[in-house]
């Protein structure tokens, strides 16, 4: 396993155009394994456009993960608005490039994303639905206090089932 980083190691910076090549080094078999499997490049293409609008309209955040000092580009996080069991809550969601992983990195990145989700006051709850099969993303809900609701069976991408964790933290809402 790879050294640790402290929080102050981790930044994260808001989605831009030359976050395109992150999209495809994160679109390969192995990172998108609970994510039905990598895309083409238009549905890439088309992710991409979303991440770069997502802020723009109100509607959430996209970032890069980077590690510090170098700003080393080593993964994805960002939070959207969602429609989940009633109420309007964000949604979160990370990628740590393999060679990154076990080094706390997805940890760090989703404390800065909480932060950040909490300083909008927009929502009560943020949710995260990794893949029961997931250990490691089922791991950074735990350590981050997220309250594990129910499993579920989660549609993403339309058309793609799986089983989930529904995974729920209450946010600070800044007055």
């Amino acid at each position: 396993m790879s050294e640790k980083v402290s929080g102050s190691q981790v930044s994260i910076v808001p989605w831009s155009e030359l976050n395109l090549e992150l999209l495809r080094l994160i679109n390969t078999p192995e990172m998108m394994e609970h994510l039905g499997g990598p895309e083409t490049e238009e549905q890439l293409a088309t992710r991409h456009k979303r991440y770069l609008d997502i802020s723009g309209k109100g509607k959430g955040h996209m970032f890069s993960i980077l590690l510090l000092p170098n700003r080393e580009v080593v993964g994805s996080i960002g939070y959207w608005d969602s429609y989940w069991q009633g109420e309007n809550v964000y949604e979160v969601g990370w990628s740590v490039l393999p060679d990154f992983q076990g080094r706390g990195l997805a940890s760090r990145a989703l404390q800065a994303t909480i932060s950040h989700a909490s300083s909008e006051a927009k929502f009560r709850w943020m949710h995260a639905f990794p893949s029961i099969h997931n250990p490691a993303s089922n791991a950074v809900c735990r350590k981050l206090n997220f309250m594990q609701m129910s499993e579920c069976e989660f549609e993403y991408p339309p058309g793609h089932f799986m089983q989930c964790n529904d995974w729920r933290l209450e946010l600070d809402r800044v007055q």
